[in-house]
């Protein structure tokens, strides 16, 4: 036996609910004999009897009312994936892996999120945390969709890098520490500090800084957790060079003072992704709503 057709059944289920064969031709925009062909079909495939034909209306027979219900169901299981489809072709629906480092999530990712969420809440985002390097690499092997990664990043084939936001890095020292009103290299290079791990971005631009300056600093620990390292800072351990966050932790505002840089220091930040035209629109959706919020 042949299976089911679903225009089909939609005509037995039109038929069902409007009485006529008529009545199911105008609502389907099919012609009378068409819907009669459908009918006449299914009995066949079926080898039963699912319509009563009368006078003036049509009535379903006991295997047509059994078969009417599952129809029902399957029609509308159809219709429905039909619609999950259209919407991930659309971006209203999808799932996209982001990789990011720690910073990132927690001081910018997670208005990205917000923004997401109001506008396409069907998208969900699967963030890894990962260094620059690491979310490249994993961008180019394909199990990564986008990239919130320091920049300048080297050039890698067939992946985009697009500015998108600027970071003003500061000096944290803890509060009881006495301070100048802008911190040198010169003179955090002589106090206990706190650096990024050695293998991060973070890292490179820092000892970058301080080398300009003829300073050579060691670390008293190494972290690649910026929340950990403020947190070290609070409790005295030492002092830290980290970007000035969007919004401020209350939690230790009486235990850390934040001084700015000089000369200035900026952290850059980039949306890297593979061609715009091999992507699929949820990884669209989610790169337009990153340019929104794109500092300019």
């Amino acid at each position: 036996m042949r299976h089911l057709n679903l225009d089909q059944l939609r005509t037995l289920v039109a038929i069902a609910d409007l009485g006529t064969f008529s009545a199911a031709a105008q609502a389907l925009h099919l012609a009378q004999p068409t819907v009669s062909l459908h009918v006449s079909e299914l009995e066949s495939r079926l080898g039963a009897k699912l319509v009563v034909r009368g006078s003036r209306s049509v009535t379903l027979s006991a295997a047509g009312v059994g078969l009417v219900e599952r129809a029902r169901r399957l029609l509308r299981d159809a219709d429905d994936a039909i619609d999950a489809v259209r919407r991930q072709a659309e971006g209203r629906l999808g799932r996209v892996r982001l990789g990011t480092s720690t910073g990132v999530v927690i001081d910018l990712l997670p208005q990205v999120l917000d923004a997401l969420q109001a506008s396409h809440p069907g998208i969900d985002v699967e963030v890894s945390i990962l260094g620059s390097t690491e979310t490249m690499a994993r961008l180019a092997l394909g199990t990564l969709d986008i990239g919130l990664v320091a920049v300048p990043q080297p050039p890698v084939r067939d992946l985009e890098v697009t500015p998108w936001r600027n970071q003003p890095m500061m000096a944290y020292v803890p509060r009881r520490w006495k301070a100048p009103r802008r911190a040198t290299a010169t003179w955090l290079a002589t106090q206990p500090l706190i650096f990024n791990d050695a293998t991060t971005h973070m890292y490179g631009l820092t000892m970058e800084w301080f080398a300009k300056a003829g300073c050579t600093p060691r670390a008293r620990i190494e972290l690649n957790y910026d929340a950990a390292m403020r947190s070290l800072v609070a409790a005295g351990y030492g002092a830290a060079v980290l970007p000035l966050p969007s919004s401020s932790d209350d939690t230790l505002g009486d235990r850390i003072q934040i001084v700015p840089l000089s000369p200035k220091l900026t952290r850059r930040l980039g949306i890297a992704h593979r061609a715009r035209a091999t992507l699929d629109g949820a990884t669209v959706r989610v790169l337009e709503t990153l340019s929104l919020l794109r500092q300019t």
